[in-house]
């Protein structure tokens, strides 16, 4: 059975493999982690096809800045409840690096966090499939926020920039 996720409000069939999930499937859009596109970078790009890859909490975003436009999927690794840095690398690959691909939060991602992953400029979450439905429904909770964001006009504050 096929992951689900939460990607731009919907729940979908996650259409990206983790590279241990991918064996056998040359094809599939893949998710590396970081350690795995800097041993290997050359390779991956000879490969072909969609490429993903995995902050973790200590990584900075600057070590993505040339390859930013190879990648269609960059996640956010939240490793436990007290963990935040995934919350400045969206903003920072949203705002600074203006990364306009799919941003998801992964690990330690609960329903009431989801509203401000959104804010900061995350369109897709990974759920324990058990409270993905929840979460669905958490995420539409709040309608208005004061603060500045990234969470709507994404498309035009990067065309603007």
């Amino acid at each position: 059975m096929p992951r689900r996720l939460l990607r731009d409000g919907l729940i979908v069939d996650d259409d990206w493999s983790y590279l241990a999930e991918a064996e056998g499937n040359p094809s599939a859009a893949l998710i590396l982690t970081l350690a795995d596109w800097q041993t290997d970078r050359e390779a991956w790009l000879a490969r072909g096809g969609r490429l993903g890859v995995v902050l973790s909490p200590a990584h900075t975003v600057d070590l993505l800045a040339a390859d930013l436009s190879r990648f269609a999927l960059i996640a956010a690794d939240f490793s436990g409840p007290s963990e935040g840095r995934g919350y400045s690398q969206a903003r920072l690959l949203r705002e600074q690096w203006k990364f306009g691909g799919e941003l998801r939060a992964i690990g330690y991602v609960r329903r009431d966090q989801l509203f401000f992953m959104a804010r900061c400029g995350f369109n897709s979450f990974e759920l324990p499939d058990s409270d993905i439905e929840d979460a669905h429904t958490a995420l539409r909770t709040f309608s208005r926020a004061y603060q500045p964001s990234n969470d709507l006009g994404l498309p035009l504050k990067l065309r603007r920039r």
